[in-house]
């Protein structure tokens, strides 16, 4: 792509740039913090997902100290919903780590960055080229999609990868790099989209291989995916006096950290019925969970008995709040009307 291509895709995403609530304004400084947060918000999750989420993050926790001080559990049960939770507690090991160790100032270069906790090389070169203004290669898919089409690369995703970002280095300029990587991943989200791209509107136009063949839309070649392994488990919903059961997850594995019903195994002898099952597909696999439903006497299980009516202020993840409806329309139909209903997040 030659320069005066680059400097048409700056002067377009000067005028045409999303405006992001982690962007500053006109005149503001950039917050590294702010960069970074929404950095780790976005991998593997939509802008739309992300936006409430920044915004609340940001008003409890509005530095990176206010961040690093805050409970383990209060950050997870704000995460809950986002997904992908080893992002949580690496958002607080990382914080901890800058506090500690960086006198609560964020590495400026690429190097540093990557080695604190849950930043990999994209995240450090965005954070590098966005928050500090070095040059830095930034590659997400949305940059994936561009740069394969500006060159037509035939080769499928994603062992195109190391060429794809090769290519990226070859046309991040000097100067700017932290607003190019921002033009190009605002093009691939806005025109250079998956689907019908926009190649009129573009500013990169006169240089695509991929329009010049008439094939924009096919770029980049994608090998077949292979097919999701299922598992199985089951999840309890004990109750009592208008509390239900609820478990800390261990820290490392699936859903971390996170508060959840008991799965596995029953936390202790009942009338177990069955209130039917819920799916969820992960990263790597899709599970299908049954829920066992039942009214305890007392309250001798271990974990946290929370009560019923304010079961959306507990953090649970998708998943579990997914059975956690199911446990509600359960206790709506078996247990006495006069129970309180439980209020779960949408």
């Amino acid at each position: 792509m030659p320069v005066d291509a680059s400097n048409a895709l700056l002067r377009w995403y000067a005028v045409d740039k999303r405006r992001l609530p982690w962007r500053p304004a006109e005149g503001e400084a950039v917050d590294p913090y702010r960069v970074w947060l929404s950095e780790v918000m976005l991998q593997q999750t939509t802008v739309a997902a992300v936006k409430p989420y920044f915004a609340a993050f940001t008003r409890r926790w509005p530095t990176i100290g206010a961040l690093a001080s805050a409970p383990e559990a209060e950050v997870m049960a704000a995460w809950a919903g986002l997904g992908y939770y080893a992002r949580a507690r690496n958002l607080i090991a990382c914080a901890r780590t800058v506090a500690d160790e960086h006198h609560g100032r964020f590495p400026e270069e690429e190097a540093e960055l990557v080695r604190l906790p849950g930043i990999g090389p994209y995240t450090a070169a965005a954070v590098a080229a966005i928050a500090f203004g070095r040059r830095a290669v930034v590659v997400d898919g949305n940059v994936e999609r561009v740069v394969a089409r500006l060159f037509a690369v035939e080769e499928p995703l994603p062992a195109a990868r190391p060429r794809l970002r090769a290519l990226a280095d070859s046309i991040t300029p000097s100067g700017s790099s932290g607003d190019f990587a921002q033009a190009m991943m605002d093009l691939g989200a806005t025109i250079c989209t998956p689907r019908d791209p926009d190649c009129a509107r573009c500013p990169l136009s006169d240089g695509c291989a991929a329009l010049a063949k008439g094939k924009a839309g096919v770029y980049p070649h994608k090998a077949a995916k292979r097919p999701k392994p299922a598992r199985s488990g089951t999840a309890y919903w004990l109750e009592n006096e208008g509390h239900v059961l609820l478990v800390r997850r261990p820290g490392r594995g699936l859903l971390g950290g996170m508060t959840a019903l008991p799965s596995e195994d029953a936390p202790q002898e009942a009338e177990w019925q069955e209130a039917g099952r819920v799916s969820h597909v992960f990263t790597h696999f899709a599970l299908d969970m049954r829920l066992l439903c039942a009214s305890a006497p007392d309250r001798r299980a271990p974990g946290i008995w929370w009560p019923v009516e304010r079961l959306g202020e507990a953090g649970l993840p998708t998943l579990f709040a997914k059975l956690a409806a199911r446990g509600a329309e359960w206790r709506s139909h078996t247990l006495q009307p006069a129970a309180p209903q439980a209020r779960l997040p949408g």
